[in-house]
């Protein structure tokens, strides 16, 4: 049978479909209760409240057709789901999209927009999607982008097109390449940078990321554009898509992206407001993917945001 929403008052038993198959379990119930904290989803498996075929499983479980789940009650707060988004978000939504078929969709995402929604946002990306397009049966983010970084972000429409481009993604078989502004200049037309990034959270539940000998493997180029003296246009090809990396490696070498308050130097943020910098400089610029169902070779891209433009066209004037 189709999976329903589980009722947040009674145990739910869901017959697994061949369209659901494959997925992690942790990720299936993630999907499936909106609005519920990772940590209560995490703790249900490991109580055994959420059983497979009536037996335990760890949150790795890879689900297969005619699984039978047991979904206990994960109280969900009906209020934390959006049942309507504004009309100025929706327009500004579509009118960001940059490339839509039966497959998948590509959004120029706007800076500031989350892509999914959190513990104090209501609504992200892929929300506000599946409010705009309920006809939709299947809508799943590809990827991420922080919440403050613009540009392309993968939408699969199918669960058989998530997979294929999520296996894109961890077979480096996408090329990513983001732009960005640094501080200062780097001393060679190209630079490379390979160290391994370690996530951590600090004390105010800020999550962080530093380079550390214990973290994953993590690779970005850097290759200059433009130079202003006091900032460098940079395009970024990433060969790892680790959280924060573009921020944290730039960072690192000493020429941090503009606009960051949480990696980047102060004082040069101060300075670039001067130029009308009033956010993070880092934009998703162009994707080059196959396409999920055809595997036609498929060249994204996103044009730089108005409001970026203008910062360099003031940098070129000073």
């Amino acid at each position: 049978m189709a999976a329903h929403k589980p009722q947040s008052q009674k145990v739910q038993f869901i017959e697994i479909s061949a369209s659901q198959a494959g997925q992690r379990i942790d990720n299936f119930l993630l999907t499936l209760e909106k609005g519920v904290p990772k940590s209560r989803i995490y703790r249900a498996i490991r109580k055994g409240e959420v059983r497979v075929n009536k037996g335990r499983i760890k949150q790795t479980y890879k689900i297969e057709a005619g699984d039978i789940i047991r979904v206990p009650p994960l109280q969900v707060s009906e209020k934390t789901a959006p049942t309507e988004i504004n009309e100025s978000l929706q327009q500004q939504l579509l009118a960001s999209i940059i490339f839509e078929d039966d497959a998948m969709l590509v959004l120029n995402k706007p800076s500031g927009l989350a892509v999914h929604a959190g513990t104090q946002i209501q609504v992200g990306v892929i929300e506000a999607f599946r409010l705009i397009k309920p006809e939709l049966e299947f809508i799943e983010l590809v990827h991420r982008l922080d919440r403050d970084t613009s540009g392309c972000l993968l939408i699969a429409k199918s669960r058989e097109s998530l997979l294929n481009l999520q296996q894109q993604m961890l077979s480096d078989q996408i090329d990513k390449r983001y732009l960005t502004l640094l501080k200062g200049e780097m001393n060679s037309d190209e630079v490379y940078i390979e160290q391994p990034l370690q996530k951590n959270t600090v004390s105010s539940g800020e999550r962080m990321v530093k380079v550390d000998p214990e973290g994953k493997s993590a690779k970005t180029l850097f290759i200059k554009r433009q130079s202003y003296g006091i900032a460098q246009l940079s395009e970024v090809k990433l060969f790892t898509g680790r959280t924060h990396q573009i921020r944290v490696h730039s960072a690192w070498s000493g020429h941090p992206v503009a606009g960051d308050d949480k990696y980047g130097d102060r004082e040069f943020n101060k300075q670039m407001k001067t130029f009308g910098l009033k956010r993070l400089f880092l934009h998703a610029w162009q994707l080059g993917i196959h396409h999920p169902i055809t595997q036609e070779p498929l060249s994204l891209e996103a044009p730089l945001p108005e409001k970026l433009q203008q910062v360099i066209k003031q940098l070129e004037q000073a």
